[in-house]
């Protein structure tokens, strides 16, 4: 049950992870300078939205994965082009790391803790979550 929870959370943060989609300001360094995550971060980022976010959120974003059947909420839709432009870079990021209840939504969205001293794949998250967009 903890590793759906897992997976809901990074299926949500990572539904909310995709890069700048409508204008969405990008993640941020220490210095302040945008995070552009690399080749390792990207590949990290796909493994674990298939091994903890898609069994809720689905392969496609789109919240119908295996694990969101009994879900009440159900899980995000990540496809949807409204909720998207409804958020911002850093409110996908910090579900991903902290999950539902950090943004005043569902606790069923679980954190990741273990994502906080990762931001090069937190923000490869968020991108891929953006990319989800209108698909």
């Amino acid at each position: 049950m903890r590793a759906i929870y897992g997976m809901v959370a990074v299926l949500a943060v990572i539904g909310f992870a995709a890069a700048g989609c409508g204008g969405k300001a990008p993640s941020k360094g220490t210095g302040g300078a945008p995070i552009t995550p690399g080749p390792q971060a990207i590949a990290e980022a796909k493994e674990i939205y298939t091994t903890r976010c898609f069994t809720c959120h689905g392969m496609q974003g789109k919240g119908d994965g295996p694990g969101s059947a009994g879900l009440t909420p159900q899980p995000r839709d990540l496809t949807l082009e409204s909720w998207q432009a409804s958020v911002t870079d850093e409110h996908i990021e910090k579900i991903i790391k902290f999950g539902g209840s950090a943004v005043g939504k569902s606790p069923m969205m679980p954190p990741n803790p273990d994502l906080v001293a990762k931001p090069e794949v937190v923000a490869a998250l968020r991108v891929q979550v953006r990319e989800f967009a209108g698909k």
